[in-house]
């Protein structure tokens, strides 16, 4: 005996092919985020990058030796303006333009401010504090290559005499 297979239902064609249309939509829109999503990944290892570079140093400078006893030690230095942190015509702390491999597209500048002068730091005027700023610079990659603009990370600190 035989069995007859009736009222069958399957897809069309044109289901078919409306539904490679909506399928290849999704695939096209897909490849397209997938640079996008590349870049943000690279900015977000390049911005990690400098603030682990401006944190380094910044535990070096906080390292630095500045008492008031025996006799007035100065490893920390002040900058003058915009520049590199100096103590007795000796630069401290110079400015890094690049910093060594296999970091060389950033670039890293020490500042050191003496909190007794003028308006203090940050609201605070102090002769036994300092307000050192470490900023972390570097050229971020965008969809297209290098951009000419530059980004930074800075990090500050107050440092007291010891």
């Amino acid at each position: 005996m035989r069995r007859r297979v009736t009222n069958q239902h399957g897809m069309t064609l044109a289901e078919v092919l409306v539904a490679i249309a909506i399928i290849g939509v999704g695939l096209a829109a897909l490849a397209a985020a997938i640079p996008i999503a590349g870049y943000g990944i690279q900015e977000g290892s390049q911005l990690s990058t400098a603030t682990f570079l401006a944190n380094a140093r910044l535990e070096q400078v906080k390292n630095a030796t500045w008492t008031a006893t025996p006799a007035e030690l100065d490893n920390l230095g002040v900058s003058s303006g915009d520049a590199a942190p100096q103590y007795s015509a000796t630069t401290t702390f110079p400015d890094e333009n690049p910093i060594a491999a296999p970091y060389t597209a950033y670039t890293r500048t020490v500042r050191v401010t003496d909190c007794s002068a003028g308006g203090g730091c940050a609201g605070i005027t102090d002769a036994n504090l300092r307000q050192v700023t470490v900023t972390v610079t570097y050229r971020p990659l965008t969809g297209v290559g290098q951009s000419p603009a530059t980004k930074s990370a800075t990090v500050t600190m107050l440092i007291a005499k010891r």
